[in-house]
């Protein structure tokens, strides 16, 4: 969670390198639209980290970030809201993901369209999942379950139930162990 500026400055490095991008310090003019959305996010997520006194002193920027972060957010697809993943976040392709604010995601987590992360009948409870974690596209992870570090989960897997055992591979409906192999590979290379 952003707490101070050096926090925010931190998590807008992580990404980037989870989004590879260490080639440029800012997103391209044209293009780059995932790294956009991903920096307005973390700036709305240090604009809440701000004193209410603080908050007032920056009212037209608090403002203008939350506007601008509720259009990409509708242009892209994307209903993510702030402080759910951690540093190092990277969203693969625009297209729909779906994120419930109750659940809570480690560092490095490389997240595809079609993707839901939410309670389950009824239910506030959300998934905790852990860092260095690969989320397929299709994904459905529903319900208060855990998922260990270093978790590959494959494309259209549906987690109802805990995964417990880090460095692995999952996949089916409903999950289950398909490799002992960990997320790494699919992950940016410049994260570890």
């Amino acid at each position: 969670m952003i707490k101070s500026k050096a926090d925010y400055k931190r998590y807008l490095k992580q990404d980037a390198l989870a989004l590879r991008k260490v080639d440029r310090k800012r997103p391209r003019l044209y293009g780059d639209t995932i790294w956009k959305f991903q920096r307005c996010l973390r700036k709305c997520e240090y604009h809440n980290s701000l004193s209410k006194s603080m908050k007032l002193l920056h009212a037209p920027s608090v403002i203008y970030n939350r506007i601008k972060f509720e259009r990409l957010s509708i242009k892209y697809g994307f209903c993510i809201t702030f402080g759910v993943f951690d540093e190092g976040m990277a969203i693969a392709h625009r297209g729909t993901i779906v994120v419930s604010n109750h659940a809570r995601i480690g560092k490095n987590c490389r997240i595809h369209e079609g993707v839901t992360i939410g309670g389950a009948n009824g239910s506030m409870d959300a998934a905790k999942i852990g860092n260095n974690v690969f989320i397929g596209p299709g994904v459905k992870i529903v319900g208060d379950v855990t998922i260990a570090d270093d978790v590959a989960l494959a494309p259209n897997t549906v987690v109802t139930k805990s995964i417990t055992e880090p460095g692995t591979t999952w996949g089916g409906v409903p999950a289950k162990m398909i490799s002992a192999k960990n997320s790494h590979a699919n992950l940016s290379p410049y994260l570890f």
